[in-house]
């Protein structure tokens, strides 16, 4: 399940270390803990990551299928928990030491940077593949955070792209070796701790104003 931790001014928010799939109870446990980095003052950041092979795989299907009747609520959780990351008035780190597919590649876009892993892992939306459409607030945030024509490749052809290729696509701002992953992220968030407010926060509800009225509509 996911945990947080406090390294001085940056939150290290760890996913978990299984698929990290977005069951009822793995929400709650992530939206606890941007509770508290909300609540927290002053200068401070937050860094997303997980532990082993996966950051997320998204949706937990399994989940989802036998609770049909809650699809609707489900999706709305879901479409709130991208929303809340993509305006959060402080700088966000997705730090991509795994498999980052579906829902977990679209949590990866809510955050104001993401710095992946080389050598092994891919970052990938199969929704083409896997006939499943994304939903109108997927869609606004995708295409909010990725240049046209790498959301449209990434969107109808289900690519999985390696950290240099997400790198050169500007999927990911920085890709280096396993063992910088987390340690490049932190330093990232550390140099803009001071950022943090509610001046930040309305640009980005600002900037982001469009996705933002989709998730949440």
């Amino acid at each position: 399940m996911p945990t947080l931790d406090r390294q001085d001014s940056v939150f290290v928010l760890d996913l978990g270390d299984t698929e990290n799939r977005f069951s009822p109870d793995w929400l709650t446990a992530v939206e606890a803990a941007l509770d508290e980095v909300e609540r927290a003052e002053g200068a401070r950041a937050l860094v997303t990551t997980a532990t082993g092979k996966f950051f997320s795989n998204g949706l937990d299907l399994d989940w989802l299928f036998a609770h049909a009747d809650q699809h609707e609520a489900y999706v709305v959780r879901v479409h709130e928990l991208f929303a809340r990351v993509l305006s959060l008035p402080l700088i966000t780190v997705a730090a991509l030491q795994g498999h980052t597919f579906a829902a977990g590649a679209m949590l990866s876009l809510a955050h104001d940077f993401r710095v992946m892993r080389t050598d092994r892992g891919f970052w990938c939306l199969p929704e083409a593949d896997i006939g499943i459409p994304f939903t109108h607030g997927m869609s606004a945030l995708i295409q909010s955070r990725l240049a046209p024509q790498v959301a449209h490749e990434a969107m109808t052809t289900g690519r999985r792209y390696g950290g240099a290729d997400a790198q050169a696509a500007a999927i990911v701002d920085r890709a280096v070796a396993e063992d910088a992953v987390l340690p490049d992220a932190v330093e990232l968030a550390t140099s803009m701790v001071g950022k943090a407010g509610d001046t930040l926060g309305t640009i980005k509800t600002r900037m982001y104003a469009p996705a933002l009225a989709t998730l949440r509509d």
